[in-house]
């Protein structure tokens, strides 16, 4: 049986995505610290989205939507070196929170917040913010942490779960949006070296739409 093809042109990542980045910087400015991280050739892949703009109901402008989605064929070294960067970014960047953190910053987050109803005994009070922990357990230490603080310095009363995930939702998004992109590429490297040299090429299914 014949052995697949190694490969021989293996496409260094400029620098380590952790070692570029920083949580507590303005997303446009992480989001470019990680891309410019990456080769060139992949800097240009993630960056090939089409821009429009997005309106409501009522004609009132709502911000831009991106529209992207992976080149029908990439070079398996750049599908290598994309599937390097995505292992960081996902191994040190949106690893979930450590739980035990997790609950101690929800109970802090607590005292400094009173509730918007009667206050409840400690112990269900307790109770509530395990359940919110198992809620926002999903998110990176970093993104729960500027979340807390966004709601801390700008409202009164304690937030609900699902407000509190819709900061996290918008702090990782240009992180969640560079993995997406890293992770279609990393996968349309089989469908490349698939191809035993004639004209067919098999399509990406899907589009990946995402607000930048």
């Amino acid at each position: 049986m014949r052995k697949p093809h190694p490969i021989t042109n293996i496409v260094p990542l400029h620098a380590s995505p952790s070692a570029v980045y920083d949580p507590t910087l303005p997303p446009a400015q992480r989001h470019g610290a990680l891309v410019g991280a990456l080769p060139e050739t992949l800097q240009a892949i993630v960056g090939n989205g089409t821009s429009r703009a997005c309106f409501d109901d009522l004609g009132g402008f709502v911000g831009m939507r991106e529209t992207w989605s992976p080149p029908a064929v990439v070079d398996p070294a750049d599908a290598e070196a994309a599937a390097r960067a995505l292992a960081v970014i996902e191994r040190e960047i949106l690893a979930p929170v450590d739980p035990g953190w997790l609950l101690a910053r929800l109970l802090a987050l607590f005292a400094h917040c009173p509730p918007r109803s009667a206050p409840v005994d400690p112990a269900v009070e307790r109770m509530v913010a395990s359940d919110w922990a198992e809620d926002l357990g999903e998110y990176p230490q970093w993104a729960v942490d500027q979340a807390v603080r966004v709601w801390r310095r700008t409202k009164k009363w304690r937030p609900t779960i699902m407000e509190m995930r819709a900061l996290c939702d918008e702090a990782v998004t240009p992180e969640l949006t560079l993995a997406e992109r890293l992770r279609e590429i990393a996968a349309a490297k089989s469908a490349t070296a698939g191809r035993a040299g004639g004209p067919d090429i098999r399509s990406m299914a899907g589009r990946a739409i995402r607000r930048m």
